[in-house]
């Protein structure tokens, strides 16, 4: 059998107003763009959650496509597993019809596991994650948080009771192969049924008070464009903050919680100044957070977005198409590679 071919894809992250969307479009909105965008964001797979997780304008995805938004309802979960499953089948599509695939978002550890590819832990299960969900609802955090200690005390050592994602993991993984989560690997392996890949991969930065100026900005045209009354919608749809999309920043901040769990209860607060400055707060300390995981993608080139370095990403993103040669001799001294 011949040697799978190397699909060339792009991989472009940054912080949350960082500049992405714009980027993209400057380089990939006109006739002769030649890409597709694959969407990295953990949020704008949710349907209904425009707003507050900065989806593209629908004018801009007519003219350059993006996949993997609005592919899920708020109440179903996106695991990373969903995430490089489906990426790497939106790419190897582009690649086929003559594109450039260019994978941009801010979850980077959606995108740590695309680059670098997925641990060994089982993937998830749908029906065994209901169930846990359920006895979550019945019995409690503190009566999984037991169960955990049981079957996996060194993953409960390290999980903390109000992580209920990782709690419920955690367990999900031991009931589905009878091993301890702990137990696996935590080396990431490219999986021999995967694309194979020749990335270049970018990541932009901002100086920290600049990016915190566009970060406030960001939040004060969501508000004015109407996110108050995209939650209402969302919750006069049943939705709440116990559903893996409102769980986000921008909608989470407008939940009062009336009752304890198992059964908790909500309201939108009605002091909607403080809603925006919890926003604006927990959208800087999300920035910084991301800025310390992208450190540990391996291989990125640290471009500053504030130079607008559209014509030497350009140029390496031609050579990328080309042969994947001389990319690094494209891009001028704005550049550092990541070590």
């Amino acid at each position: 059998m011949p040697e799978q071919p190397e699909t060339p894809a792009l991989v472009l992250f940054g912080p949350t107003g960082s500049g992405k969307t714009e980027l993209l479009e400057k380089l990939f909105a006109h006739p002769n763009g030649g890409a597709e965008i694959v969407s990295a964001d953990s949020m704008q797979v949710y349907r209904g959650m425009d707003i507050g997780t900065a989806k593209p304008s629908p004018a801009l995805r007519k003219v350059l496509p993006h996949r993997l938004i609005d592919i899920r309802n708020p109440d179903e979960q996106f695991t990373v597993g969903d995430f490089v499953h489906l990426a790497d089948l939106c790419c190897t599509e582009i690649a086929r019809q003559g594109m450039l695939p260019v994978v941009s978002g801010g979850a980077g550890f959606y995108l740590k596991h695309f680059v670098q590819g997925l641990p060994e832990a089982p993937p998830a299960d749908p029906g065994i994650r209901a169930e846990l969900k359920e006895e979550l609802r019945l019995r409690g955090t503190k009566a999984l948080m037991a169960e955990l200690a049981d079957c996996d005390p060194e993953s409960a050592r390290r999980i903390h009771s109000n992580d209920v994602y990782r709690l419920l993991r955690a367990l999900e993984v031991y009931r589905f192969s009878q091993r301890p989560l702990s137990s696996f690997s935590p080396v990431n392996r490219v999986s021999a049924d995967r694309p194979k890949y020749r990335f270049l991969i970018i990541g932009l930065e901002r100086e920290r008070e600049e990016l915190y100026h566009r970060i406030d900005e960001r939040c004060v045209q969501m508000f004015r464009a109407g996110l108050l009354e995209e939650v209402q919608r969302l919750f006069e749809a049943g939705y709440t903050p116990e559903d893996p999309g409102l769980r986000g920043i921008g909608y989470k901040e407008f939940f009062e919680n009336l009752g304890e769990k198992p059964s908790p209860r909500y309201r939108l607060l009605s002091d909607i100044s403080v809603v925006e400055t919890l926003v604006r707060r927990n959208s800087r300390r999300y920035a910084k957070r991301q800025i310390t995981y992208f450190a540990s993608i391996p291989g990125a080139l640290w471009i500053s977005a504030s130079k607008e370095p559209v014509q030497q990403i350009a140029q390496a993103v031609q050579s990328l198409r080309s042969s994947g040669t001389d990319i690094l001799h494209t891009l001028d001294n704005t550049v550092r590679v990541s070590t």
